[in-house]
């Protein structure tokens, strides 16, 4: 019987009388599934939707003439932006693969989304890059909001549960404050015209400080108005500053974009726009008790400053004597003051004669300095032409020893090639009838070779 791992693969399987097992003939299959099918979105609708108590999801998709079991793991399911149900129209990115204790071909899904999602995603996504790049959402052309708006304006339909979320909002923090209602729908065909007919309205009427645009959470398909061009459009160039809350906090449309301030919720755009009526007024109790700190302080300053003046008034007499009084000081302080330059300078004088006397240099220590250096110059003088003589003579010495004129003394005499002018070194230097010049140690002669006889060295 062949092994198992010699059908691991299609290529690997072979014909004949070869017997496999099941379990291997599933795996290959799985495995040539998994090679010819490359992760792709398929459409149908949801039937038999089971949520596992492990997490994971198990479903069919299905249209007219076929259907597919698929499977969703935990770990991908609990990713997913909404729960399948019976009938949903759904698109699932997946791959096919092979169930092998089963032998069931099924879809193993990474995403979910429902039909017609992706392509109005990625409408959305052109058209936010489009007006981003036209500088529509900068951050520079967002106008704040008022703090104190003298009445507020909403954009939305009269049959909203946001309108009422809002209204509420509004009624619970500034009810002193106006709410005026533009109604446009909010979902459905021609929706997004009336959205933008609402807001130039809102902006030609002028009777509001700010401008609300809000609706309920939904899918993309329900929220699609509010990606509508022409409405991100007009909320740009809207005189009057625009808060989004459109959906919910995970919902993002143009027109949040668009918008000077964009809300989680309808009921955070509310909070947003409008200041909180027990917060004013606990800011107003504040504000008129610390002026009436300040007028008390101001008050009780003028009290003490006209206290301090009345002290200051003097009669005629008494401002008399004192100006004596400070004219005697004056005087005395004049006497003592002509007196004291002539003091001053006797005693920098007596300090600057005391520096000089100190500063002033000693010949006396200078020339004695001056004649030990000299004996020490001499005796440093004859010291070094004692040594330089000695290696004179040293040298003489060596020079004496090294002399030719020595070696010739001691019975040497040097042989010189007439023609040359070279000494004789070898014996093969000399010939019959060669003239030499033989130099000894008390002169020297010339000398004619009759006969030459080469012999061995002798040692001297």
């Amino acid at each position: 019987m062949p092994s198992e791992s010699s059908f691991a693969a299609p290529g690997a399987m072979r014909g004949g009388d070869d017997v496999i097992p099941v379990s291997v003939l599933n795996r290959a299959i799985g495995t040539m599934l998994e090679r010819s099918f490359p992760l792709m979105w398929i459409a149908g609708e949801v039937s038999n939707f089971t949520r596992a108590a492990s997490g994971h999801w198990y479903f069919s998709i299905k249209d007219a003439q076929a259907q597919m079991r698929c499977v969703m793991f935990r770990g991908r399911a609990q990713y997913a932006e909404f729960t399948p149900r019976e009938g949903d129209r759904i698109e699932v990115r997946a791959a096919v693969t092979m169930y092998e204790p089963r032998g069931e071909v099924q879809l193993n899904v990474e995403a979910v989304r429902r039909t017609g999602q992706g392509r109005l995603y990625e409408a959305f996504l052109r058209l936010k890059a489009q007006l981003e790049a036209e500088g529509l959402f900068a951050p520079e052309r967002k106008r704040p909001l008022p703090a104190h708006p003298r009445a507020i304006g909403i954009v939305t339909s009269l049959q909203a549960a946001a309108l009422r979320d809002v209204l509420t909002t509004l009624a619970r923090r500034a009810p002193h404050v106006p709410v005026i209602v533009y109604p446009a729908p909010v979902q459905g065909a021609g929706s997004a015209e009336k959205l933008v007919a609402a807001v130039e309205a809102a902006n030609a009427r002028a009777e509001v400080d700010v401008l609300v645009v809000c609706r309920g959470g939904g899918s993309i398909e329900d929220l699609w108005s509010f990606n509508d061009e022409a409405l991100a459009r007009a909320i740009a160039a809207s005189a009057l500053p625009v808060v989004s809350g459109v959906g919910h906090e995970t919902d993002f449309t143009i027109a949040d974009f668009a918008a000077d301030v964009r809300a989680p919720t309808p009921t955070g755009a509310a909070e947003l726009a409008s200041p909180q009526r027990a917060l004013l007024l606990r800011e107003i109790d504040e504000r008129q008790r610390a002026l009436a700190r300040g007028m008390r302080r101001g008050l009780e300053s003028r009290a003490q400053q006209l206290d301090w003046l009345a002290r200051r008034l003097v009669s005629p007499a008494e401002r008399l004597e004192r100006q004596r009084t400070h004219l005697a000081q004056l005087a005395v302080r004049l006497a003592s003051a002509a007196g004291r330059p002539v003091r001053d300078a006797r005693a920098r004088f007596a300090l600057a004669q005391l520096r000089w006397q100190r500063a002033r240099p000693d010949p006396s220590h200078a020339r004695r300095a001056l004649d030990g250096l000299s004996q020490r110059l001499a005796l440093a003088l004859q010291r070094r032409h004692e040594r330089e003589a000695a290696r004179v003579a040293g040298c003489a010495a060596r020079l004496e020893v090294l002399s030719p004129q020595r070696t010739l003394e001691r019975g040497y005499a040097a042989l010189i090639d007439t023609q040359t002018g070279r000494a004789v070194r070898a014996p093969a230097a000399l010939k019959p009838q060669r003239r030499l010049t033989v130099h000894l140690a008390e002169g020297s002669a010339d000398v004619s070779l009759a006969d030459v006889q080469p012999r061995l060295s002798d040692t001297f």
